[in-house]
């Protein structure tokens, strides 16, 4: 009878319960009322853990998005896209070049030699004064007497039959020593940076010059039977011309740590070395190995000189300064011998540091539970002054519903909608909502390495066996865009007229046919005996991805192709397959930025471990290319390379080329800026993005009301 009385009234219990609860449970309007510790602190829900919260070291999303509250950079980009000062109050940018002078050529123009260097420095200011935008931008001239040289470059180590040894597919290097008796050079201070310097020079000394230079004369191998196969490399030890463009910044007094020990240029060379550092392995080491030298000039200014042209230099130093007290070599032995490592192998990428970070930026790191929550406190000694928000909170929600049922609870302030739900608050005035052609792309990648990728027509017809606007419209609900290549649609570096892949498993297999490819009895392709076969993998917590892996494995399975697929956690994906280059093929994303610059991801000399040309993709037309994209300051001559580059990408199809995201985000209305007026009063302003599509700029003005305010146009 008990038993049967609990079976009657237990539902009943239930349901009265869960009713009670229904509207005991403050709705999303009624979150903050009565509990005004809420309104202080942010809340955003993340699919992802961060990685590590080292600016130098990180490369993932979640660990920048914390990584930028907790440091700050020299400089950052303004809602316009342009740069503000940050750590350095302002900035120049001019430039040192050089021309070796040999006074023994005979000058086309005049049909003589000059007497000495001196001479020439006085003929080429003459020839340059005829033009007064040559001689405008010329700040001094000067002549650098010539010195001896002792140095060694590596060359590639030749076999038996003078051929490059080669080691997994890399040739092997020795250095070659020898001595410079370096001639005198014409130094020009400049301005501004200006790379066509030299082409009136040019003119008026004669292409001869450049053409037929006597390196024999100045340059010797310290073991003779060395000398020719030094030869080759005769300009790169001694350059007729240099550009040394040169970034001078001015840096902020009295901004501290947040353990109170006070910035100054030391913090910011100590970045710089660390970055460069090869045990630090920073994935950024390409953006400043451009960099001759980087001096302090005093306590606040750093003067930055480099070895070349290099067009994106200034957007590197919007990069995270670490304090170099807390990890100087001094500091990592403490910790070394503290945790009885060996000081010789403690790096960077050991320290706790890096999951206890310490920065300048206008919040404070608190605490960090792994795959469940980030909390930062507000830096109430912020050099901007402290933020509306005194807690920041990044949760780790991998569920995507889960992420959107705890933001209509209240329970989380912002996050980034998977494209299945963008039709749930579509017409809906309850949110904040802010959607936008995304930076970031998804693709298949290749691991180029393996034969069976070798080839540009396999990855060509690989690409046309799978339907991407299917993908589109099914997987993304609409919420994406087909994309041809490495550029952001919304910039001018990206090519409109290039095509997409078409959907045609018919034309693919009939490409696999001419390359030798065959189907079997069992229905798969066959050559010289081997199935073609490979495994697909990607990371887990991602349903986009998981959605692509079936449906790039259905495609490739209806032409013939055998693709096994496989699943890992985020952290082993990186670790045992990503950085290790232990996979066939790819799925994966990559956010692009605003400069043209594709050095980290497409130049081949990034195909190492830990670095993110991770297919092993090389071309030498597309190093080229990546080069004079990066020497060129005139923005309609980079227009024209990136668009060639782009357009050899697409052919090549290192990567299968998906779809670029719609990326939305939904904020909790009740967030607005707080703009403070000249006779003390506060206006509401409504969230809005920069112009390229990013809401959080004025982050630190941000403050969540306890009511809904209501806005005019004006606002």
């Amino acid at each position: 009878m008990f038993i049967k009385r609990i079976l009657i009234y237990f539902p009943l219990v239930l349901i009265i319960f869960l009713a009670q609860s229904f509207f005991w449970v403050p709705t999303y309007d009624k979150q903050a009322v009565g509990n005004p510790e809420r309104l202080k602190k942010y809340i955003r829900g993340s699919s992802g853990d961060a990685e590590t919260l080292n600016p130098v070291i990180s490369a993932d999303t979640a660990s920048s998005s914390i990584n930028s509250l907790v440091f700050d950079g020299l400089i950052a980009l303004d809602d316009k896209l342009e740069y503000r000062p940050r750590l350095a109050t302002s900035w120049t940018q001019t430039e040192e070049v050089f021309l070796v002078v040999d006074p023994r050529y005979r000058l086309e123009k005049i049909g003589n030699r000059l007497p000495g260097s001196a001479d020439w420095v006085d003929y080429i200011k003459t020839s340059l004064e005829k033009n007064q935008q040559d001689i405008k931008n010329i700040k001094a001239i000067e002549l650098v007497p010539g010195k001896v040289v002792q140095g060694s470059i590596q060359v590639p180590i030749l076999d038996g039959d003078g051929l490059p040894e080669v080691s997994r597919g890399r040739p092997q290097m020795e250095p070659i020593f020898y001595t410079l008796h370096s001639p005198d050079r014409i130094k020009f201070t400049l301005n501004r940076i200006d790379q066509d310097f030299f082409n009136p020079i040019k003119e008026s000394i004669g292409e001869g010059y450049f053409r037929k230079f006597p390196y024999d004369d100045f340059i010797s191998a310290k073991i003779a039977s060395q000398y020719d196969r030094l030869k080759p490399h005769f300009a790169e030890i001694l350059p007729l011309t240099e550009h040394n463009p040169i970034i001078a910044f001015d840096l902020r007094r009295g901004v501290r740590f947040h353990d109170g020990h006070e910035f100054d240029s030391g913090d910011v060379l100590f970045t710089y070395q660390s970055i460069m550092d090869v045990k630090t392995a920073s994935p950024r080491r390409s953006d400043y190995e451009p960099v001759k030298h980087a001096l302090a000039e005093g306590a606040y200014k750093v003067r930055i000189t480099y070895k070349r042209l290099f067009s994106p230099a200034i957007n590197s130093w919007s990069m995270g300064i670490l304090p170099e007290h807390l990890l100087n070599e001094e500091a990592l032995t403490k910790e070394a011998l503290v945790n009885k490592g060996d000081p010789k192998e403690f790096t960077i990428r050991d320290s706790q540091f890096n999951r206890n970070p310490i920065g300048t930026g206008p919040f404070r790191f608190f605490e960090w539970r792994s795959d469940e929550i980030i909390r930062l406190k507000r830096n109430n000694d912020y050099w901007e002054g402290p933020p509306e928000y005194q807690e920041y909170i990044m949760r780790v929600i991998p569920d995507s519903l889960t992420r959107e049922m705890e933001f209509y609870a209240g329970a989380v302030d912002n996050y980034s909608v998977e494209p299945h739900q963008v039709a749930r608050f579509k017409g809906e005035n309850k949110y904040q909502d802010f959607s936008s052609l995304g930076y970031f792309f998804s693709y298949i990648g290749y691991n180029i390495r393996n034969p069976l990728f070798s080839s540009p027509e396999v990855r060509r017809a690989l690409g046309m066996a799978i339907d991407v606007d299917q993908i589109i419209k099914y997987v993304l609900y609409g919420e994406g865009e087909r994309v041809t290549g490495p550029y952001a649609k919304m910039t001018d570096w990206y090519d409109q007229d290039i095509k997409p892949l078409p959907y045609n498993p018919s034309e693919a297999l009939r490409i696999l046919h001419r390359l030798g490819w065959e189907k079997n009895d069992d229905g798969y392709l066959e050559k010289d005996g081997n199935i073609f076969e490979f495994n697909l993998i990607t990371n887990n917590g991602n349903s986009i991805r998981k959605n692509i892996l079936t449906i790039a494995q259905n495609g490739w399975s209806r032409i013939g192709i055998k693709c096994n697929t496989q699943i890992f956690e985020w952290a082993v994906f990186l670790k045992d397959f990503v950085n290790t280059h232990n996979f066939d093929a790819i799925i994966l994303g990559w956010s692009m930025g605003i400069d043209p610059d594709l050095f980290q991801i497409w130049h081949s000399s990034q195909t190492g471990k830990r670095q993110l040309n991770f297919v092993g993709y090389e071309n030498p037309e597309v190093d080229r290319l990546i080069v004079r994209i990066r020497q060129e300051y005139e923005k309609e001559k980079q227009i024209k390379m990136t668009r060639q580059l782009h357009r050899i990408i697409a052919n090549d199809q290192p990567y299968t080329f998906l779809y670029v995201n719609k990326a939305t985000q939904l904020l909790d209305k009740k967030i607005v800026i707080i703009e403070s007026q000249r006779d003390g009063s506060e206006k509401y302003k409504k969230i809005y993005p920069t112009r390229d599509g990013d809401i959080n700029y004025y982050f630190n003005k941000w403050r969540k009301l306890d009511f809904v305010p209501q806005f005019n146009h004006s606002n």
